[in-house]
């Protein structure tokens, strides 16, 4: 007997295989070898289609199973009946459009909070906290607001499950019984875990940088190595993690639509992971579908503008959305939306006059002259970048640069993918070269 062709003697030594095949003959004993054969063409076909990125089959099994157990299991521990009078709000950390952000911590069972009068906002955050987070205030009136930060949470949650790596560890989100000098009755509340309170956007304002984080990145302090190459080394190991996050985020079929320094925190282990998720947009069931939605910072947005083109229907209702998106991503490739925003955070770590915003505005305004060609503005600007770090390694970096600030081209492609990115030669090492690098470094703890 065989298997459409497959000898006996090798079904056999496969018993996986041979229950398989005899329930595939059980269903299929009417149909002749010919379409036995169309039917295990068909079904495969399909199975690439709903295993194809942004993953119909899997973002099935997350909506329909994995998301009813987290929400089941954090109902149980108490995550989704968070309470205000289970934090306290301490120093500010920064603000947007939508919300301010605090540095805070959970209220141990045994203290006792006084109630902040007057002007006081905040509290001392003192020995007595020991689990410190991080707390968001949704801006209570501001149109928008309140839909964001909806949809942050909501993103929160699907990358919990997701991919947990690339993100802050989310906690949940309350809404303020009462009114007092912290918090605004009925106003919503997003909590992180407390991983680290600077984004890659506060080490870059200081004139230490990238060697403030250098420490952070490795753990130790690079020696035995010129300055430049230690700026190059900190650097790539910063952008590798980006990258890395990204691809991971949009193999789940999300696209952040707001990198950018900000937007990335640093950890106390030196890992660099994604925050504000309240721009993002889920392309497998359209959730936070908006094609002539622009990306809230200009400075770091592609010259499409959009995450998808204007002339993209609105998405039909969930299920069906599902279904379409592998077709949708392929046409669209909504993901190098994020990427170009990436090539601009490379060149602003490794180019220090783009690190302020004046400068970061006047590239971007002589960039678009040249129509996003960067090896035209690098010709032709009068303000003389130093491009050292980019320019090492036979310009390895520049290269890379030059893939991911890009326009599109008429198939939507033309700048490299999270993947394709990570395989560029400017993160990859020969072995010689490798040990000839690494033979001349020495390690000593800060």
């Amino acid at each position: 007997m065989k298997a459409c062709g497959i000898p006996q003697h090798i079904l056999d030594q496969i018993p996986l295989f041979r229950s398989g095949y005899l329930e595939f003959e059980r269903i299929t004993e009417e149909l002749s070898e010919t379409q036995k054969w169309g039917f295990l063409v068909f079904a495969g076909l399909t199975w690439i289609y709903l295993t194809a990125r942004p993953g119909v089959l899997v973002g099935a099994i997350d909506s329909y199973l994995l998301a009813p157990l987290q929400l089941g299991l954090d109902s149980l521990i108490g995550r989704r009946s968070l309470k205000r009078s289970d934090f306290v709000v301490g120093d500010k950390l920064g603000e947007g459009s939508f919300g301010v952000v605090y540095a805070g911590a959970i209220v141990p069972k045994n203290v006792t909070v006084e109630e902040k009068r007057g002007k006081a906002k905040t509290t001392k955050l003192d020995s007595r906290f020991k689990d410190k987070v991080i707390l968001k205030m949704v801006k209570v009136g501001v149109k928008g607001a309140e839909e964001c930060a909806d949809f942050e949470e909501w993103f929160n949650y699907r990358l919990s499950r997701a991919a947990p790596e690339t993100c802050a560890e989310f906690l949940g989100s309350f809404v303020a019984d009462k009114t007092n000098s912290q918090f605004t009755k009925g106003g919503k509340w997003l909590v992180w875990k407390f991983e680290g309170d600077r984004s890659l956007a506060d080490y870059m304002k200081e004139r230490s940088f990238p060697f403030n984080l250098e420490s952070v990145m490795f753990g130790q302090v690079l020696q035995g190595v010129d300055s430049v190459k230690r700026s190059a080394l900190i650097i790539k190991q910063i952008m590798r993690q980006i990258i890395t996050s990204l691809k991971k985020i949009h193999d789940t079929g999300i696209v952040h639509r707001d990198v950018k320094p900000a937007n990335l925190v640093v950890t106390k282990r030196g890992q660099i992971k994604l925050i504000d998720f309240g721009a993002a947009t889920d392309l497998r069931i359209g959730k936070n579908y908006v094609p002539n939605r622009g990306l809230l910072d200009p400075d770091y947005c592609p010259p499409e503008l959009y995450v998808m083109p204007e002339e993209t229907p609105s998405p039909p209702p969930e299920p069906i959305a599902a279904l379409l998106s592998p077709i949708l991503w392929q046409l669209n490739s909504p993901d190098l939306f994020d990427m170009y925003s990436a090539g601009i955070v490379l060149l602003q770590m490794a180019i220090p006059t783009l690190r302020s915003s004046a400068g970061l505005k006047n590239f971007n305004s002589e960039l678009k002259a040249f129509k996003y060609d960067l090896v035209k503005w690098r010709e032709y600007t009068r303000r003389l970048p130093d491009l050292t770090i980019l320019d090492l390694d036979s310009g390895r970096g520049w290269d890379l640069a030059t893939k991911l600030i890009s326009e599109r081209g008429s198939l939507k492609r033309g700048r490299l993918s999270a993947s394709a990115a990570l395989r560029h030669p400017y993160f990859l090492l020969g072995g010689d070269q490798a040990a000839a690098v690494l033979s001349k470094f020495s390690f000593t703890r800060e």
